[in-house]
């Protein structure tokens, strides 16, 4: 019998937490979205990988350090520990819009770390990523993956404005729902 490993990607803020347009810069800033640390314990439950994929240009700008990000996903993890839950991986662009690397998204070069960590590949594996903006759509479907709009953070305006190429995305109001949803499509 093939088992088919499943892998979820989500981006951070937005999605996982409330999101800052002033930078969430230190773990006394980070907020889960109600439902946001449930659903991700009920994805490890059902035997996905979880990762997280999030452009954090506040290292670049100098809002925060990397230990204090580091500081910032020990209480995402801390919380979902005290619900039964884990992250499996992290991956972070830490430089700026300006900077010509292959990590931030909308490019997919955070996607093909966790691929390389999981050692998956969309064409043999599901692999689902879940966002609030167009850049995280734009990565996931550069990429292979699913892409999943959360109306979350900043999913209303991406909403508004999603492109041609991208109109058959699917689109939950939080992550909550869109597991429940998958969840539910995964039993059937």
């Amino acid at each position: 019998m093939i088992t088919i490993k499943k892998l979820v990607i989500l981006d951070r803020d937005g999605v996982i937490n409330q999101d800052s347009k002033d930078f969430v810069k230190s773990p006394a800033e980070w907020h889960p979205i109600p439902g946001s640390l449930e659903a991700i314990v009920k994805l490890n439950e059902a035997g996905y990988s979880v990762a997280i994929a999030t452009n954090q240009s506040g290292i670049a700008r100098g809002l925060f350090d990397i230990h204090t990000l580091d500081d910032i996903h020990q209480t995402l993890q801390d919380k979902l520990s005290s619900l039964g839950g884990h992250i499996d991986a992290i991956f972070v662009c830490p430089h700026g819009p300006d900077n010509t690397c292959d990590c931030r998204k909308p490019k997919p070069g955070l996607m093909y770390q966790a691929f390389d960590y999981f050692q998956m590949n969309p064409t043999a594996n599901i692999i689902f990523s879940i966002g609030d903006s167009l850049r995280d759509l734009e990565a996931a479907k550069a990429a292979d993956c699913i892409p999943i709009l959360v109306l979350t953070g900043n999913g209303e305006k991406t909403k508004e404005d999603l492109p041609l190429n991208l109109a058959n995305t699917l689109i939950y109001e939080n992550l909550a729902a869109a597991v429940n949803d998958l969840l539910k499509e995964d039993t059937t």
